[in-house]
């Protein structure tokens, strides 16, 4: 399975929150995964993707490559929200998304359809 991983943006640490629990709430399953991080540094962003749920089935050693593999090919977007999350405060988050392609594919299709 292949993944996919990428910082989105910042967002306060209680809207976040609240995204997850409206998530947690709807309980289906997506192989779409949004994670929260206080520094924009490659090991907290790889601490973050070890949080997901093993019941996934995801394989960790593939989905820590592909943020791996994000951190060396995306220096200037990294540089800028690093910049952003510094700007904003103690009290956000970085927002990344992982997901496996295919889901992801899904996700937006459905998003499309709405």
């Amino acid at each position: 399975m292949s993944y996919t991983f990428e910082i989105l943006g910042v967002s306060s640490v209680l809207h976040f929150f609240n995204y997850q629990q409206e998530v947690l709430h709807q309980k289906k399953q997506t192989g779409v995964e949004y994670l929260g991080s206080y520094k924009c540094t490659l090991d907290d962003l790889i601490k973050s993707v070890e949080s997901v749920p093993p019941k996934r089935g995801w394989n960790l050693d593939q989905v820590v490559d592909s943020v791996v593999n994000f951190w060396m090919n995306n220096t200037d977007s990294i540089y800028h929200w690093k910049r952003r999350l510094e700007d904003a405060g103690n009290q956000n988050l970085l927002i990344s998304r992982l997901a496996d392609y295919t889901s992801l594919k899904t996700e937006f299709e459905r998003l499309l359809e709405q």
